[in-house]
């Protein structure tokens, strides 16, 4: 990442030139280093995001969604 413009060498960012996931852990990095890619057990809310675009996605979630742990990206 440099200045404000950040880039990813995997297949996502390189072809579709988007957001990928690797990004997206970057960006909610805590300033002390640490990383919760995954969010805990204990934090896993059920109910859908007020800003939920999943409708049309051909069973595809959304980012909202894929961020607060309500569903998890395909591989």
């Amino acid at each position: 990442m440099t200045n404000e413009l950040m880039a990813c060498t995997c297949l996502h960012h390189v072809h579709r030139n988007t957001f990928c996931k690797h990004m997206a852990a970057v960006e909610n990095a805590t300033d002390d280093g640490t990383l919760e890619a995954f969010p805990s057990e204990d934090n896993e809310d059920d109910t859908e995001p007020e800003d939920c675009d999943c409708d049309g996605l051909d069973d595809f979630p959304c980012w909202p969604c894929v961020q607060t742990g309500r569903t998890e990206l395909p591989n």
